[in-house]
């Protein structure tokens, strides 16, 4: 059925600009975009469905790229132990840390992890997000694992949003692993990622590449395994310090290369040349009160395209809010509205392999967008909390949020 969304702006996005269209009007055939452009020009036809929008200016639905939505237990008390003075290896030698939140989540039901990352996305798609990825990477374990990403495929069927799972068991050494880290790699190689990929639980492979988890040989080793099974390769990258893993990924062609806060030039050249994206997280960047900035300069130059995610995660970005993002992304990593939208749409869509179907708003794409009663796209990366007045369209359908 066609339908006619009319008196609005849109900023398409597309090629990773605002795109203006004063005066607009978009016509969606089922799930996808059939006709955009101003309204005068509207392709003349009997409309079932006529949609007011009342000036809001349109955005494709936010993309949230990377995040962490399930996981067990809760770690405010060591934020307030940091705040307190004690540091974060005395945390980790009390057994917190990333420890405590494989503990409580290899310890929660299905059912309970569901509950908890059902109200954390909830807060995301009240922001206007309708796409997602949602990475493994607390349960360290088969078991856990495959439990962490049945959830996440759960969570993509009981809320009007597209779920992108991730597997991240590379993420830390469990207890069972002490001392043998090339031994659990080996286990992610050659029973961990075939069992889960055959189950159709995995979209594309995770690793954390730095000096606390896992050297930039052990990542290969989990890339080359990951491409055996047809699988697209991401990666967290050069957060706290240079190990190049950012070039890493760009050889393996991976969909993005994620914090970067320690790149190279040489590394955003790289990116640049195999088309991976780089995906900041101004999030942890502003809870960590990390200083060193993500080389901007070198990545603009070499045209490296820039997402932006919410990075949710209990331990370095309790973050609920997209929007909250672009505001960081603005104030913390000197960006502009404009770069920071296109890096929660487009470019975000990119980040999950997306591109050719979400992302910005044209012909043949997924008809999600969201209207705003704001007064410019700038809007919003400026207002601080809250809820912006809106109405989100997924699948070109108007859903309840």
């Amino acid at each position: 059925m066609k339908t006619l969304w009319q008196h609005c702006h849109v900023a398409s996005m597309a090629q990773g600009t605002y795109s203006i269209i004063e005066d607009a009007a978009i016509v969606t055939s089922g799930a996808h975009i059939e006709w955009i452009g101003p309204r005068s020009q509207v392709p003349s036809d009997d409309y079932p469905e006529v949609h007011d929008l009342a000036g809001a200016w349109v955005t494709p639905g936010l993309i949230d790229c990377h995040t962490h939505t399930v996981f067990g237990g809760n770690r405010s008390g060591e934020f307030e132990q940091r705040l307190q003075g004690v540091s974060y290896a005395e945390i980790a030698a009390a057994g917190g840390g990333i420890a405590s939140t494989v503990r409580a989540t290899r310890a929660a039901t299905e059912d309970e992890l569901f509950a908890s990352a059902a109200k954390r996305l909830k807060s995301l798609l009240r922001d206007g997000v309708t796409s997602i990825e949602i990475k493994s990477g607390y349960g360290l374990d088969l078991a856990s694992e495959r439990k962490m990403l049945r959830v996440a495929r759960r969570l993509g069927e009981a809320f009007a949003v597209s779920v992108r799972t991730t597997c991240l068991a590379a993420h830390a050494l469990p207890p069972e692993y002490a001392d043998r880290s090339d031994d659990y790699i080996e286990h992610i190689c050659s029973e961990m990622l075939p069992a889960l990929a055959a189950e159709g639980l995995v979209d594309a492979v995770d690793a954390f590449c730095e000096y606390l988890a896992f050297s930039p040989a052990q990542v290969e080793r989990v890339f080359i395994a990951a491409q055996k099974l047809g699988l697209p390769v991401k990666l967290h990258a050069e957060q706290l310090s240079s190990l190049h893993g950012s070039s890493l990924a760009a050889r393996y062609q991976a969909l993005s290369a994620d914090h970067l806060e320690f790149m190279t030039e040489d590394d955003a050249i790289a990116m640049a040349a195999a088309g991976t994206v780089a995906v900041l997280l101004p999030g942890a960047f502003y809870f960590l009160r990390e200083t060193q900035l993500p080389p901007m300069d070198a990545l603009r130059k070499h045209g490296v395209r820039i997402a932006i995610a919410s990075d949710l995660n209990p331990g370095t970005s309790p973050a609920l809010s997209v929007r909250l993002m672009l505001n960081m992304a603005c104030t913390c990593l000197r960006m502009t509205p404009e770069e920071a939208l296109a890096g929660a749409t487009i470019h975000a869509a990119s980040a999950l392999g997306m591109a050719d179907t979400h992302g910005s708003l044209e012909v043949g794409k997924v008809a999600d967008f969201v209207a705003w009663q704001i007064d410019r796209p700038a809007d919003l990366a400026y207002w601080l909390g809250g809820e912006l007045e809106k109405r989100v369209v997924r699948h070109g359908v108007e859903v309840e949020i």
